[in-house]
């Protein structure tokens, strides 16, 4: 009784706003934030906190940062532990198809997350990603305010089990060329790819290294045992680059404006 009395005293003394972000932060958690100030950051846009001085400092791009990590770090290892048999490249395209900001932005629409974001732009162009960021940057709260083991089970139990079959997942095929070459098309960017090498390995199987070309420079190699493998491997680097880093996106588009 003492515990919740205590958790009632705290919510008595937040403002309205507060309390609906904490009851809405307690229901998706699974348990009673701390620092609620974290939280409120990671819901903080880049685009709000620029047009509101008082809130200049409390973007969510550093916890996004650090939530990003975390997420990998955790899914890297329930894959580990789930496929005990499977190899690197299986495992290393399972996680991209469940860190992708196309599985993150479900995620914020369907925990409701997307709702409570403060931003002061069209979601639009880079914006579409503001909902996967933020979920990177809610993980990187959870992570500041409870811990490594409350924030594991955090995605694992509230995020991912509800919302991502990872079986499924694991067994799309993701046509990673594909996607790169409407991206490109679709920005109006040049992409070519050019075969770099072949080799064969101590087992004597053939290995090709595959590099992609975009608005005339090197972007990214892959590595396959065909060359199709090989141009898929290079563009689903190129892919995580661009869902990852606005620094790279933008100096993807900016050779497609200098054509």
């Amino acid at each position: 009784m003492w515990f919740y009395d205590k958790i009632l005293f705290y919510i008595k003394l937040l403002s309205s706003k507060e309390k609906e972000l904490y009851l809405f932060l307690y229901q998706l958690l699974g348990f009673c934030p701390h620092n609620l100030q974290l939280y409120k950051q990671a819901f903080c846009h880049r685009s709000h906190a620029k047009k509101h001085p008082d809130e200049k400092n409390l973007d969510n791009e550093r916890l996004e940062f650090l939530g990003d990590a975390i997420l990998n770090a955790v899914v890297s290892d329930m894959l580990y532990k789930k496929f005990s048999k499977g190899k690197e490249g299986f495992l290393s395209n399972t996680r991209s198809k469940i860190v992708q900001r196309e599985s993150l932005n479900r995620l914020a629409d369907e925990t409701g997350l997307i709702k409570q974001l403060k931003y002061s732009c069209p979601a639009h162009s880079h914006n579409c990603y503001m909902g996967g960021n933020a979920v990177e940057a809610l993980i990187g709260a959870v992570y500041l305010d409870r811990g490594y083991s409350c924030c594991r089970s955090f995605i694992e139990q509230r995020l991912i089990k509800p919302h991502i079959n990872v079986n499924s997942l694991a067994r799309k095929v993701i046509n990673f060329k594909s996607k790169l070459l409407e991206w490109c098309q679709k920005n109006k960017i040049e992409i070519n790819y050019e075969l770099i090498s072949s080799k064969r390995d101590s087992e004597g199987c053939e290995i090709f290294c595959s590099s992609v070309i975009i608005g005339g420079i090197e972007r990214e190699q892959g590595k396959g045992y065909t060359k199709k493998e090989s141009q898929q491997e290079a563009s689903r680097k190129i892919l995580i680059k661009i869902n990852n880093s606005e620094e790279f996106r933008n100096s993807l588009l900016s050779s497609a404006i200098q054509k």
